[in-house]
């Protein structure tokens, strides 16, 4: 057993420790929404709200379980590219879109709560969500338009596209 770990890299070591923590988050998040779910279809509360716990719960699993598995693809094996803009670019795109679609659910949730409560005077808070959503996702792209790609960078800066025409 000591064996096995000593061949195995620190950097690896940690990537799996990582990844196995934040996906025993990810169960338990998951175990505790469907219980949550079902606890409070017994209660008093609207269906509505107990399916929009349900998904709000569901969604941040989701963020972690990505999470988890950028963590193990990326980290835990034995990589042949260590180029962190190369590394960014394909972990980057995933866990932001999963955080975006969590992020811009959490806004449209509050927004329909308060809503049905008359709260609209504390509706700046799901809109500054959904344009924080908005500016990430913005910022994203302009990371992948600005950072060299995987090919050039291995030719030199050189395309390898054909021009058109």
């Amino acid at each position: 057993m000591l064996n096995l770990l000593a061949s195995i890299p620190v950097r690896a070591l940690f990537a799996r420790f990582f990844s196995l923590i934040f996906f025993l988050l990810s169960f338990s998040l998951v175990l505790a929404t469907v219980v949550e779910v079902f606890h409070h279809l017994d209660s008093e509360q609207s269906l509505m709200q107990v399916l929009i716990k349900g998904v709000n719960g569901s969604v941040i699993a989701l963020a972690v379980y990505e999470l988890a598995m950028v963590i193990r693809s990326e980290y835990s094996g034995r990589s042949e590219s260590h180029d962190l803009i190369t590394m960014l670019r394909r972990t980057l795109p995933r866990f932001i879109a999963t955080a975006c679609v969590a992020m811009s659910l959490e806004g449209l949730i509050m927004i329909i709560k308060y809503s049905q409560l008359d709260l609209a005077g504390n509706l700046y808070y799901p809109v500054a969500i959904i344009v924080s959503t908005a500016l990430l996702l913005a910022a994203l792209g302009l990371f992948l338009w600005l950072a060299p790609h995987e090919e050039s960078s291995m030719n030199g800066g050189r395309s390898t596209e054909t021009p058109p025409g």
